[in-house]
């Protein structure tokens, strides 16, 4: 038996297993079944963590087995998880993922939603492109919030061009490890609008990278202010894009705690 903890950030879901549970398992194969929305659990993704004095230390696997760098949605929901039976504010943590440090602070709390302040980072390799997509040339804007980002400024696709662009730039030739790719769509300086095509996964509802991405490409290039709403299908989330890097704030929320029954072959002790 596996013991598991499952967390979400407006719909964006993640399973969060100690990795003293699955020691010697194929964390590839382990996150593919867990994370089936028809026979396993069901997530977006899935984070091995153990805690530290300070927070915790975690490693993110998508749901079709992939590694990932990062996800501010998973951080944050680890952080929910870290803090679910505490009551204060104002608690810091400081989660160690392949993409650096990144430091949280509880902010508010209501009922089983917990409201976080999460430093990204700075966005770097910040640019323009035209990339070719079949017989159109997509005009982008690529950068790296900790992981790859490709944002199309423009009003929100339809069902049709989001779902055949999503693919088809995820695993562009130009991104060798594959891409999160976001249309972000500025309908006032402080207020986004954003549909989410995830490496890994898919069409999700919410993106906590993806939302951050989608506020400094469209600060950078489409009129939007550094400080604003941005707005997926599964709510709205602050980015605040300072000096010192990328802020996130937004709530996460501990939604049960189980055991997974079937047996993994272990690998190694």
């Amino acid at each position: 038996m596996i013991a598991f903890a499952k967390a979400h950030a407006y719909g964006n879901d993640f399973l969060y297993v100690r990795r003293t549970e699955v020691a010697g398992l194929d964390g590839q194969a382990l996150a593919r079944e867990l994370c089936d929305r028809h026979s396993g659990i069901g997530a977006d993704g899935l984070v091995l963590y153990e805690p530290t004095p300070t927070g915790a230390t975690m490693t993110l696997w998508n749901a079709d087995g992939s590694e990932a760098e990062v996800s501010g949605n998973g951080v944050r929901g680890l952080g929910a998880l870290l803090l679910d039976r505490e009551a204060a504010l104002g608690r810091e943590l400081a989660i160690e993922t392949a993409a650096g440090t990144k430091r949280l602070v509880r902010l508010s709390r209501s009922g089983s939603r917990q409201t976080f302040r999460s430093a990204m980072g700075a966005p770097t390799l910040l640019r323009e492109a035209t990339i070719p997509v079949g017989s159109d040339l997509v005009k982008a804007v690529l950068l790296n919030m900790g992981n790859p980002q490709c944002v199309l400024l423009e009003p929100l696709p339809s069902d049709e061009r989001f779902e055949r662009l999503g693919r088809a730039l995820e695993r562009h030739a130009m991104f060798p490890g594959g891409t999160n790719v976001e249309f972000a769509y500025v309908e006032s300086p402080r207020l986004v609008r954003i549909r989410i095509w995830e490496r890994g996964v898919g069409a999700t509802e919410s993106s906590g990278t993806g939302s951050c991405a989608s506020l400094v490409a469209a600060a950078a290039y489409g009129g939007a202010a550094r400080d604003a709403q941005v707005i997926a299908p599964g709510g709205a989330q602050r980015v605040e894009w300072l000096a010192d890097g990328v802020y996130l704030t937004g709530w996460a929320e501990v939604v049960c705690e189980g055991r997974w029954l079937p047996q993994f072959p272990r690998t190694s002790s």
